[in-house]
């Protein structure tokens, strides 16, 4: 097994991966945007070339903000309930204003996230046969 076959074999950072994913960048380098608008996933890196492709985030991530923001949501309910006793429909469109809110903010770096932890366990077509990860050294190499 040559080197190169052995350093694309090698298992990703997930923690590391799972970082970039947050901030919705590329999980191999960590530099360019995952992103083409709000949820459109790019075809590859714009940095490293990091094919996007085979990615399959699907409805996972809208699962994962909804039981976020529901537990947040319900669990705020009463609190506020107790405070605003007298306008029940004032609690009722604030919360939801609140759940609409946290939905939309909460669901790029989900989803990046889930692109990254996909592609640090090598799922669905991120296997370990493509591009090698990116380190500090290969990156220099190639023009720092």
């Amino acid at each position: 097994m040559s080197n190169v076959e052995a350093e694309s074999e090698a298992p990703h950072d997930v923690r590391a991966a799972l970082k970039r994913g947050l901030r919705c960048k590329c999980p191999n380098c960590g530099e360019g945007a995952v992103f083409d608008g709000y949820l459109k996933v790019r075809s590859e890196c714009a940095v490293c070339g990091l094919d996007f492709t085979p990615q399959r985030a699907d409805d996972g991530p809208a699962y994962v903000v909804i039981l976020v923001v529901g537990h947040l949501c319900g669990f705020t309910l009463p609190v506020v309930f107790e405070q605003m006793r007298d306008n029940p429909l004032i609690v009722a469109c604030l919360l939801s204003v609140a759940a609409i809110i946290l939905s939309l903010i909460m669901l790029p770096p989900v989803k990046a996230m889930f692109v990254a932890f996909q592609w640090a366990k090598g799922m669905h077509g991120f296997g370990r046969a493509g591009r090698p990860a990116v380190t500090p050294e290969t990156r220099c190499a190639e023009g720092c």
